[in-house]
This record gives structure tokens, C-alpha cells and sequence, in this order.
């Protein structure tokens, strides 16, 4: 039993073998058994095992919220294979970076994506396999797999330490890192969903946040797989259709980053659905409002629970808990086997109610950041994991996040980070300088603006350089508004 402990790949061999006739995915239009989930998941491994790929290669999957990218997490881990997990938003300019750094040997994405991977194919010579996933009225090579068979594989020796999953997060030098997150990583946080509401076979989930995310990632598609529930997948979605699947699906909880609750509590049709499956919503990724929380739980009947973590925690380390007092402002406690410290600039754990940076321990931390041992050892030190966000911690052990340490921005759930945006910005010709910040936003927390100061005699306009920006970067990263300066102050000059 211990290779089957700590392996995403017998995980799911598990969960199959007990609830094979349970439905683990819906979508509006299909459904799928967890037996068929685990069928088409062998039947993918075959494949790729065919073209030559095995223990420790790296398949890229670009996909968004739909049963493919299920399968294709779970086909790489039959195989021992990494799944590097990317953003369905990335652009050839930084699809380019991420399929090189990752060592990508096969990229898996849909048929209307696949035009960007072609733009740059030829400047990746290691990444010689594409699966496609149909786009509409287009045949799907990926579907002729999972209904070719095999359905049975044999899964090599894994132990925990193996990596199974590599996410991107954007670094403070500009350029983003994979973070890798091992088999046991995963499997540690497979549990989320019993620790912090006491979820069972029974639940309903409702993924919104996006899978390549690792808080979508763990929250719903690894935990609610751990426990036998069922995931309801929407690739994209209104208000109206959240509420009208919440109603038809039955859903039991609901795992998102703070924008998705404060949009429903301000829906004016919120009262014409009948919601009272709903029993929990856990948010993360974002700070959430605290006046806010009393609001919307009155509102619904519902709890929030309210959470923290990053990537490279895998991502959740503290969460607060449906069976304890609930603070709002705080992130709840550190999930079992987590261990946290708030601590000074030194590394010396402060008294309670002192701010300081926020530092963890425990079986979610990342292995480190592929191929980059530097900015692995700025994070990762003595066995604890430095976050950059400061905090403090009560009495009884809560954590409340005051601040960041680091230039860091928040939007909708995902990190930016300035530096990336500055470098694209100043690639464009008429700029000489510039400074991205965040700014408040009630719905999205915050947003991102650029003070750009022009080179003499270069009349660019603020369209112009919000174009430049969407070429190379995924439009959640490019500046919404940019103001024309003539000089900067660089914060940290």
C-alpha cells in the first residue's frame, strides 16, 4: 500500500474501484463515470506511452475547464509524467518561454488554440507532439484516443518525492518559474476538502476558477476526486449560468476567488434561482472584504470559509474551518501538517499579534523552481518556505495577512508580478520608462496600471501600448488604464 499512499495515478485507480458508476464530471451537455474517467485517463497514458514518453517527461496541457483536461492530468500521471499546467490565455510570446523552460515534450490543447503553438513551433525543438482537442464542428484526435484503449495501464514506481505537476508563477525578475509539486505535494492536499467542510462522496462541486490554477486545481479537481464527489465544469461562464447549474446540478459547494461572490451577492436576478443545495463556499487566491462575508452568508444561508495559500504550498496553507469560530479579515489556521511562523527580517519568530513575514513548513511545500536554483533558494530556506506576505497571528493561532513584502499584484485570483509587465512595456519603442502598480478594485481586488513616461518626440497613445501589452502578455496581465508621466519614483531605488 505505500507506492498507492502518497500517487496521484493510484488516487484515482482507488476512487474508481469504489464509486466506478458515481458520476465524477458534468458539463451541460455530457457526463462521465468515474470508471470512464479512469478508462480514458489509461487510455491517454497508452498514448503517450506510444510516442515514447514515461517517467519524469513533461506534457504542457493549455485547455479550459472541460473533461479533456481532467483526462489529460490524469493520463500524465498513469505514465509517471509531469502535467505543466498552463493559462488557456498565454500568448505565443510567452507560450514560447513556457514550453521551453518546462522541457515540454507534447503540448495537449484545443483545436482554436492550437494556431499560437504553430506561430513558434519551429523555435521548440523538444516539443514534438500535439494532441488536439476538437474545436467545434472539427474532429478531436484526442477523443479518437481515449475511445482506442488500452484502458488499463501499468503505472510505474512512484514515491512522494516524484514530481507530478508544474505550475508557472510569475517571478519578481520578470520572468516566470515553475514551481514543482510533487506526488505527495498533491496528495497531501487531496484532503482539503474533508479537513475544512467535512465534504464526502455526496458533494457536488462547481469549477469555475480554472483547473490550470493551483488553487482550481486542488480545490476542484484533486480533492473532490480524492473523496468520490462529483465536479461540474464550466469552461465559460455568466452569473446567470453559475446560478442556473448551482439550481439544475444540485451543487454543494463552491470553491472560487472572491470576484465570483461578491458578482453573485450583486446579481440583481440572484432571487429567481433556488439555491439551497448550496452548504459552503471556500474562497482563496484574493483577499475577501471581512464586512463583506456577513453579508453574503446572510444573504445565501450559506458559510464561507475563507482560506490562504500559493503556489508553492501546492497551494492551500491555512484555512479556517466550518466546526471553529470563524474571524473575519483572518485565513483560518494551518491545515493539518502545516506548520506556520510569523517572523522578522532575521528569520526570528515574532510574539503573537506582532507583524512579520509569513513563513511555512510542511508535506505542500514545492520541491523548488525547475531549473532555477537561485530563486529557489531565496524561497526555500531551513525547510521553510518564505511567502513574501506579511502577517500576524492572534492568541488562539489564527493568521491575518496585513501586507505584501514583495511588489506583488492581485487581480481576480492570479499574481502579477510588475516587473514582467514593465520589461513588455518597455520593449515598445517610444517608451523610456515605466512603473506598474496595482489599484483597488471592489470586485477584482485590484487592477493593473502602468505610469509610462514617452521617449522625446514619440507620440504614442495610451491604445497603442495597451495593444503592445496584449501581444505578449495574457490579458489578465496587461494594464487596464495607462497614465503618461515625466518622471517616475521607483519604489524600490
Amino acid at each position: 500500500m505505500g507506492q498507492a499512499m502518497h500517487n496521484l495515478a493510484m488516487m484515482l485507480k482507488e476512487t474508481a474501484a469504489r464509486y466506478a458508476e458515481r458520476v465524477a464530471l458534468i458539463t451541460s451537455d455530457s457526463r462521465m463515470t468515474y470508471l470512464e474517467l479512469e478508462r480514458s485517463a489509461c487510455a491517454l497514458g497508452s498514448h503517450l506511452r506510444s510516442l515514447g514518453l514515461g517517467k519524469g517527461d513533461k506534457v504542457a496541457i493549455m485547455l479550459p475547464n472541460c473533461p479533456e483536461f481532467v483526462i489529460a492530468y490524469f493520463g500524465v500521471q498513469k505514465i509517471g509524467g509531469v502535467a505543466v499546467t498552463l493559462h488557456t490565455q498565454s500568448t505565443p510570446y510567452e507560450l514560447r518561454y513556457l514550453l521551453k523552460n518546462s522541457d515540454s515534450l507534447c503540448l495537449i490543447t484545443q483545436g482554436e488554440l492550437v494556431r499560437r503553438f504553430e506561430e513558434i513551433r519551429d523555435e521548440l525543438p523538444l516539443c514534438q507532439h500535439l494532441i488536439t482537442t476538437g474545436a467545434p464542428e472539427q474532429p478531436s484526435p484526442f477523443l479518437d484516443i481515449i475511445q482506442k484503449g488500452p484502458f488499463t495501464i501499468a503505472i510505474p514506481e512512484l514515491t512522494g518525492d516524484d514530481p507530478a505537476a508544474m505550475i508557472y508563477t510569475s517571478g519578481l525578475t520578470g520572468k516566470p518559474r515553475g514551481a514543482v509539486l510533487t506526488h505527495q505535494n498533491l496528495y497531501t492536499q487531496s484532503e482539503l476538502l474533508r479537513t475544512v467542510v467535512n465534504s464526502d462522496e455526496r458533494d457536488i462541486g462547481l469549477a469555475v476558477i480554472p483547473l490550470f490554477h493551483s488553487f482550481g486545481a486542488v480545490a476542484n479537481m484533486i480533492s473532490p476526486l480524492r473523496i468520490g464527489a462529483g465536479v461540474v465544469l464550466m469552461e465559460r461562464f455568466t452569473l446567470d449560468g453559475i446560478f442556473s447549474m448551482i439550481e439544475k446540478e444540485k451543487v454543494t459547494y463552491v470553491a472560487a476567488v472572491p470576484r465570483l461572490f461578491l458578482g453573485m451577492f450583486f446579481h440583481e436576478k440572484a432571487d429567481n434561482y433556488r439555491i439551497d443545495s448550496l452548504k459552503v463556499c471556500i474562497t482563496g487566491g484574493a483577499a475577501m472584504p471581512a464586512d463583506f462575508i456577513p453579508l453574503f452568508e446572510k444573504k445565501f444561508g450559506v458559510r464561507i470559509m475563507e482560506g490562504y495559500g500559493l503556489t508553492e504550498a501546492s497551494p492551500v496553507a491555512s484555512f479556517s474551518r466550518l466546526n471553529m469560530p470563524q474571524k473575519p479579515g483572518s485565513i483560518g489556521i494551518p491545515i493539518p501538517r502545516v506548520t506556520a511562523r510569523i517572523v522578522d527580517e532575521a528569520g526570528v519568530e515574532l510574539p503573537r499579534g506582532a507583524v512579520g513575514e509569513l513563513i511555512l513548513q510542511g508535506e505542500n511545500v514545492m520541491k523548488g523552481y525547475y531549473k532555477d536554483e537561485k530563486a529557489t533558494a531565496q524561497v526555500l530556506r531551513d525547510g521553510w518556505l518564505y511567502t513574501g506576505d506579511l502577517a500576524r497571528m492572534d492568541e488562539e493561532g489564527y493568521i491575518y495577512i496585513t501586507g505584501r513584502k514583495k511588489r506583488m499584484i492581485i487581480t481576480s485570483g492570479f499574481n502579477v508580478y510588475p516587473k514582467e509587465i514593465e520589461d513588455v512595456l518597455n520593449l515598445h519603442p517610444a517608451v523610456q520608462e515605466s512603473l506598474v502598480i496595482g489599484k483597488e478594485d471592489l470586485l477584482r481586488g485590484e487592477t493593473v496600471k502602468a505610469l509610462v513616461v514617452r521617449k522625446p518626440d514619440a507620440p504614442v497613445e495610451e491604445r497603442e501600448l495597451l495593444k503592445h501589452c496584449r501581444t505578449y502578455l495574457s490579458s489578465y496581465k496587461a494594464p487596464r488604464e495607462i497614465e503618461f508621466a515625466e518622471k517616475i519614483d521607483h519604489p524600490e531605488k
